[in-house]
C-alpha cells in the first residue's frame, strides 16, 4: 500500500544567510529543497510511512538536485517524469528575525506544466491510503487543474482519503475569485479541508473558525482542521470539535514549510487511526519544529524525535 500519494511543483529554494536584507542587497544563498506538496511527502517518509509524489522535472542541474534528494529523503518517484521542454522552477527567499520573510518564485511554464495527464490511469488507488493535494499546484496552469480533477474522481472511485490544504497563492491565479472558485471545487470533494484561518476566511467569508468549518461540513466534509499559526489549531467535525494548542518555542528562525509540516504530521496521525486531537497536536509539533530553522523541510523529524519533542516541549497556555 502506500500511504499518500501527492502531486505538485518540486522547487530548488536560494535562502539567503544575511539577516533582514531585501533580496535585491543580499550576497549569499545556501540551497534547499521544497515545494509545499513535496514538503509534506517528506515529512511523511521521514516518520516512516510510504509515499509517492507525482510531478514532472527539467532535465537540467536543479531537476538533478530533485532526484538525488527525492531518493536521499526515501519518497517515491514511479510517477516522477523528466522533459526537455521546460527547465525547473526555483525561488529566492529572505531571511528574517521576525515575521515571514519575501519570496520570489521564478516558475512561468516550468517543468511541471508538461506533466502527462494520462499519468492518472496508471496509478491503482485501490492501493493509496491518502490522496494529498494542495491549491498551489492547481495554481499553476488549467492543465493542473484538470489533472487535479481526474486524480479527484479516480481517487473516490476506489474510496481513497482525500486531504485537501488550500495554500492561498494569489499570484499564481488570474484573479482571487477564480482562486476562490477552484478551491472551494476541491476542498468540498475531499474529505478533510486544512486552511489557515485567514485562508478560511477568504474562502468562505466566515472569520469565525466554527463558521468557516460548518461551511465544508454542509457540504459533505468530515472533518475541517483550521491553522491559527504558533496558537495551535481547530477542528471541528459533525460529532465534535475541539481547540488544539500549539507549542511554546524561544525562538523562531523560519516560517516556511511550517503549515506544510502540521499537515504531514496531521496525515501520519491520521494514518495511525489516533484520536483527531493527537493527530492535530503531531501536526502542531512539527510544524513548531520546521520554524527552528531555514530550510523548509529541514527540520522536519523522525518518530523518535517527534515523540520526544511532544512530552518534553511546554504548549502554549491559553485561558
Amino acid at each position: 500500500m502506500i500511504d499518500l500519494l501527492t502531486v505538485g511543483e518540486p522547487l530548488v529554494v536560494f535562502a539567503a544567510l544575511e539577516n533582514n536584507k531585501s533580496l535585491a542587497d543580499a550576497s549569499r544563498f545556501q540551497k534547499h529543497l521544497a515545494g509545499a506538496e513535496l514538503n509534506v511527502a517528506i515529512g511523511l517518509a521521514r516518520l516512516g510511512f510510504k509515499t509517492e509524489y507525482l510531478s514532472t522535472v527539467g532535465q537540467d542541474p536543479f531537476g538533478d538536485y530533485i532526484k538525488k534528494r527525492l531518493q536521499a529523503e526515501n519518497v517515491g518517484h514511479s510517477y516522477l517524469t523528466e522533459t526537455t521542454a521546460a527547465w525547473n522552477g526555483f525561488e529566492l527567499k529572505q531571511r528574517v528575525t521576525h515575521g515571514d520573510p519575501q519570496t520570489f518564485y521564478f516558475r512561468k511554464n516550468s517543468a511541471v506544466s508538461h506533466i502527462d495527464p494520462t499519468v492518472v490511469s496508471q496509478i491503482d488507488f485501490t492501493q493509496v491510503r491518502f490522496l494529498h493535494l494542495s491549491g498551489i499546484y492547481a495554481a499553476t496552469s488549467p492543465h493542473a487543474i484538470e489533472l487535479v480533477n481526474a486524480l479527484i474522481t479516480s481517487a473516490r472511485k476506489a474510496h481513497t482519503t482525500i486531504i485537501f490544504d488550500p495554500n492561498l497563492r494569489a499570484a499564481l491565479w488570474q484573479t482571487p475569485q477564480e482562486m476562490i472558485t477552484a478551491c472551494n471545487q476541491i476542498a468540498t470533494q475531499a474529505d478533510f479541508v486544512i486552511p489557515g484561518k485567514t485562508e478560511g476566511q477568504l474562502l468562505t467569508g466566515f472569520s469565525d473558525p466554527r463558521e468557516i468549518a460548518n461551511f465544508y461540513l454542509a457540504q459533505g466534509c468530515r472533518a475541517v482542521i483550521i491553522k491559527t499559526g504558533p496558537q495551535g489549531a481547530f477542528f471541528k467535525t459533525t460529532n465534535t470539535e475541539h481547540f488544539v494548542p500549539g507549542f511554546k518555542l524561544e525562538q523562531i528562525v523560519d516560517t516556511v514549510g511550517a503549515g506544510d509540516g502540521f499537515v504531514a504530521g496531521l496525515i501520519s496521525g491520521l494514518l495511525d487511526k489516533v484520536a483527531l486531537t493527537q493527530a492535530v497536536l503531531r501536526g502542531n509539533a512539527i510544524g513548531a519544529l520546521a520554524t527552528q530553522t531555514a530550510g523548509d523541510s529541514d527540520n522536519y523529524p523522525t518518530k523518535s524525535v517527534l515523540q520526544t519533542f511532544i512530552k518534553t516541549t511546554p504548549r502554549q497556555n491559553f485561558s
